[in-house]
């Protein structure tokens, strides 16, 4: 017969001993008892039983010293007291060590049967809990691919913000470098307990909507505050409390609401459009940008107070081009994952030719044009090696050997092409700094003026 359970239980009286024991045994469980603490930590660590019971009093030792070396020394075990004082200060004390639970003597061999099944239910679901947090994270962690030191660091730094509790987190990089992804992670390492799926996710992008119609959508309305107003309306500030909300692009968040901003961050309270009444949330603001926030304060466009704020605990991802090492371990991932999403067997690799070139790209659009250009190699392709007359063309012609050399497709490349599409690059790079971009094109500024003028970049 399969065990129910094993139950380990340390008591001086032979006679209690004997008689829980027994009728343990009866019920199924696997029991070790002893009479002696001599090496009772080493006898639980070496047997690993699921509830432990402890009588206080233990000749030559005391019980609660042996509850807190438990607890001290993370041994994962519900623990039971045992006593024949049956004064609260005691129980309190015991509880405050980590007991699970306290029985007075004489014992009453029922009402110990009830609590060893409480707490084996209890215990499951626990594992239960445990193994679904591992499962949670563990498919984040695998979408944050890579093998570089940068984005290994990376996660153990978002883990360790994570443990601290804050309740705000800036994560910056280029676009395509995976920031909504790491904000996942975040939030899943925050919310990874029992709390878990009622933990909500809110993500909104603060440059797509105008600044009015974002104030009305981040902190909601009173019914009659405005003509449309017809009936009341949570913002997603109230709607992601006891989880996350993502502030997406937060670079371009107008200042007037980036006042009301600080103001949620520093007292932790809204107020809906319309209305008087202080609303508390518990919310963790994640904030994401492309921008150079520091750049845009001394522009004038982003709020000094706001961004020390927010850059308290920071996370920055790294573009694909500085991170070279990732990029075939990317590639081999997403062709995997697609080949699976697709059902299909092929291509099941890249010729040494391909990974040249995917190495050699910059990749401007980072993770996420890397992952759209396998995709669609998954999709049209059917040979089992890809090789570089199957890549994009973009991907082809602005790939240069380590001589500088470019490399020309047989069937040509268009120069206008190709001239418009590094000053596009150059202005990505340097957040459209076009002094900065002509420099890093080694031009002038005024010949890039007309570079801009003549292919229409905004």
């Amino acid at each position: 017969m399969k065990s129910k359970g094993k139950i380990f239980l340390l008591d001086d009286e032979e006679l209690i001993i004997s008689m829980i024991s027994r009728s343990l045994k009866k019920q199924g469980y696997e029991v070790m008892a002893v009479t002696e603490a001599d090496e009772v930590i080493e006898k639980i660590r070496s047997w690993s039983p699921d509830v432990i019971m402890l009588d206080v009093n233990i000749p030559d030792s005391n019980g609660l010293d042996i509850l807190q070396e438990i607890r001290e020394r993370e041994i994962d075990a519900e623990v039971v007291m045992l006593t024949a004082d049956d004064s609260a200060e005691t129980a309190v004390k015991a509880m405050k060590l980590g007991a699970t639970d306290y029985l007075t003597k004489p014992l009453n061999i029922d009402e110990v049967k009830i609590v060893i099944e409480k707490l084996l239910e209890k215990g499951s679901l626990k594992h239960e809990v445990d193994y679904l947090r591992k499962v949670y994270l563990d498919t984040f962690k695998k979408d944050l691919v890579g093998e570089s030191r940068v984005i290994r660091e990376l996660r153990e730094k978002a883990e360790k913000i994570a443990l601290a509790g804050v309740s705000t987190v800036l994560i910056t990089g280029e676009s395509g470098t995976g920031k909504e992804l790491m904000a996942r992670f975040v939030h899943s390492l925050l919310y990874s307990d029992s709390t878990l799926r009622c933990a909500p996710f809110i993500t909104i992008n603060c440059t797509a909507l105008p600044e009015t119609l974002l104030e009305s959508e981040l902190f909601g309305y009173e019914k009659g505050a405005f003509t449309d107003a017809k009936s009341e309306k949570k913002g997603l500030f109230e709607l992601a409390n006891s989880g996350s909300i993502l502030l997406d692009e937060i670079g371009d968040m107008k200042m007037g609401l980036q006042s009301k901003l600080l103001r949620v961050l520093e007292e932790r309270t809204i107020r809906r459009i319309g209305g008087k009444k202080e609303i508390p949330i518990e919310v963790t603001v994640i904030a994401t940008t492309n921008r150079d926030l520091q750049d845009a304060v001394a522009k004038g466009d982003f709020r000094l107070d706001l961004f020390y704020r927010l850059n308290t605990f920071s996370l920055h991802i790294l573009p694909l081009r500085e991170r070279k090492e990732d990029i075939l371990f990317l590639a081999r991932h997403f062709l995997s994952h697609f080949k699976a999403e697709y059902k299909k067997n092929n291509p099941a690799s890249f010729s040494p030719e391909a990974e040249k070139i995917l190495l050699s790209y910059t990749w401007p659009g980072n993770v996420r044009e890397l992952k759209n250009v396998i995709e669609r190699l998954v999709v049209l392709e059917n040979s089992e090696l890809i090789d570089p007359s199957q890549l994009p063309l973009e991907t082809v012609r602005t790939t240069c050997q380590s001589s500088h050399r470019c490399v020309l497709p047989d069937e040509g490349v268009s120069l206008d092409e190709l001239e418009k599409d590094l000053i596009m690059q150059a202005l990505q790079r340097t957040g459209n700094n076009r002094s900065l971009a002509a420099k890093l094109l080694r031009i002038s500024y005024d010949s890039f003026r007309y570079q801009i003028k003549k292919f229409g970049i905004e």
